[in-house]
């Protein structure tokens, strides 16, 4: 009795002695597990004699809900709103299990320390983050410059309560209650107590809002970016002012194309059907908003016109050009004489400028054909392409250079073994000409016919001597030559003459040129011999000969100048 009455003193003392900290305020989130810290998590479990929490009520009053002595586990009260739902950590904290909008309040940590005691107050708030926006009763169709009810954008449960904006393709739209009127509406759950808001777009449409998207989105404190609805398209219904009518053909229009032209009003709905212009006639096309201009030719170049059904001022027009090419060139085989003069001539009509091009045979020329003297070679098949604007025209013809045949050489050779002789005829001339011989031979060949040339080639075994013609001819004229040519036993033994006289004259050489350099040596040898004693003499020197050898020598000097 006497510890019970000195607890309740001293705990009165120590009430006296009470301080309260500064007030900490967290936030949890509804239905979750809120943990609410004793001493902004600073309290030291070991140091503290008693721990209480209690939380203060509407009317200011303090209800209890925890109380810990020491190292004896905590005991709950029986407050009914939060019996199973709060517990102690480790750290003093209070846990308070699915949370609910009723524990947004003030809730307090007292501990006691040693002769001391401590309060720390914590307010707690509950968040709810909202649901999805969503649109409902969407306008099925809106008037020009009406203001109508555009339709109900709505978001759910959410604390404290969320805000909506309106947008139209993304951009906020700004309420000022003549174009753009928005009311705004939150309830509260009577069960939950949770906020609901809905908000209501009444707007005055025009006519760029055609296909427009309108969305709505929840703005709150909870999320980190806002929540935007699916967006909403309205039908707007205002009548035409102008229409426009398009080209749907390529760019370059020409002749055999079809070409279909589209009018196109800005009402809507827009017309059903249209009165098109074609070349002063107007015709109604029912039910589309098209007219197809088939196979067109130059003539069809001019003005095009839509306009409405029931009214002619209403309208637009375009020009159409119709692209056309023409070409004019004499065609198939034109024949002229050698040395003639000739020029391609090519006539061109077209609605622009055309690319012409020429060729010979396949191979690209440079120029157009201009000859001021045609040869043989100047003979082919001369193809010309005109193209413009996608349109190509090709024309051709064939060159032909006719003239009598001439013979340009004649010629013989022995063949490689000797034993048969082998002419040939060279000739030019067109047509082809034929080559005749004035013998018969044996292996007879010919080249081929390019550019007027042709070459024939016999062979034959003259026997004796003989004179050879060659005649070409052609429906123009002909060309004789002759050749003379000798046996083959005539030039084997002329060969072999000249091979035996060649052979003389090498030997007769070779004699000459050994005479030649004896005669050569013998004087290099006396010019020596004589330059030698003479120059004895002249110096005046002794020699080492006998006096004998010097008086003969006296005396043959004396005989030589007697000589």
């Amino acid at each position: 009795m006497r510890l019970t009455v000195f607890s309740a003193s001293a705990l009165l003392v120590v009430c006296l002695l009470e301080r309260v900290s500064g007030l900490q305020t967290i936030v949890g989130q509804y239905g979750e597990t809120v943990e609410v810290p004793c001493n902004k998590g600073n309290a030291k479990a070991e140091e503290i004699f008693i721990t209480k929490w209690k939380y203060t009520k509407a009317d200011s009053s303090t209800g209890d809900l925890l109380v810990k002595s020491g190292s004896q586990n905590a005991t709950a009260s029986s407050d009914v709103d939060y019996h199973g739902r709060v517990n102690l950590t480790k750290d003093l904290s209070l846990l308070i299990a699915q949370a609910k909008l009723s524990d947004q309040k003030i809730f307090t940590c007292m501990v006691v320390i040693g002769a001391d005691i401590f309060e720390y107050p914590v307010q707690v708030k509950i968040e709810k983050t909202p649901s999805a926006p969503t649109i409902t009763n969407p306008a099925t169709k809106m008037e020009m410059g009406k203001l109508t009810t555009l339709g109900e954008c709505s978001t759910k449960d959410a604390n404290p309560a969320a805000n909506i904006i309106w947008l139209k393709n993304n951009i906020p739209l700004i309420a000022d209650d003549k174009v753009i009127k928005v009311t705004t509406n939150v309830q509260t759950d009577k069960t939950t107590g949770l906020l609901s808001t809905s908000s209501k777009l009444e707007y005055a449409a025009v006519k760029e809002d055609l296909n427009a998207k309108f969305t709505c989105a929840v703005q709150h404190k909870s999320l980190a970016s806002d929540l935007v609805s699916a967006p909403v398209t309205f039908v707007i219904n205002y009548p035409t002012e102008k229409v426009s009518l398009q080209v749907l053909s390529a760019d370059l229009i020409k002749e055999g194309d079809n070409v279909t032209l589209k009018c196109k009003a800005d009402g809507n709905p827009p017309p059903s059907s249209y009165s098109f212009h074609i070349k002063g006639k107007k015709v109604k096309i029912d039910n589309s908003d098209t007219y197809t201009l088939t196979s067109v030719t130059r003539a069809s170049t001019g003005e095009y016109k839509c306009s409405l059904v029931d009214n002619d001022t209403i309208a637009n027009s375009v020009n159409i050009t119709v692209m056309y090419l023409d070409i004019n060139i004499t065609r198939g085989k034109i024949v002229k004489h050698l040395d003639e003069r000739f020029e391609a001539t090519l006539t061109v009509s077209a609605a622009g400028v055309p690319q012409v091009s020429w060729s010979k045979n396949n191979a690209k020329l440079n120029a157009p054909p201009k000859f001021d003297k045609l040869k043989y070679s100047d003979s082919g098949v001369y193809e010309c392409v005109v193209s413009m604007a996608g349109i190509v025209r090709k024309a051709s013809f064939e060159l032909i250079v006719q003239g009598a045949p001439v013979i340009n050489k004649l010629t013989k050779r022995r063949s490689n073994d000797g034993n048969f002789k082998v002419l040939s005829c060279e000739a030019e001339g067109s047509p082809k000409p034929t080559v005749q011989w004035s013998i018969n031979g044996t292996n007879a060949t010919e080249t081929p016919y390019v550019e007027g040339r042709i070459t024939h080639r016999i062979t034959i075994i003259p026997t004796v001597n003989l004179t050879v013609n060659c005649t070409v001819y052609n429906d123009l004229g002909q060309a004789s030559k002759s050749l003379d040519v000798s046996t083959l036993y005539e030039e084997v033994t002329m060969d072999k003459r000249e091979d035996s006289s060649d052979q003389t004259r090498v030997a007769v050489g070779v004699i000459i040129g050994v005479i030649l350099a004896a005669v050569a040596i013998g004087l290099i040898y006396w010019i020596y011999m004589k330059r030698t004693r003479q120059g004895t003499w002249k110096t005046g020197e002794k020699e080492d000969g006998t006096l004998e050898e010097s008086k003969k020598l006296e005396e043959n000097q004396s005989q030589k100048a007697e000589v």
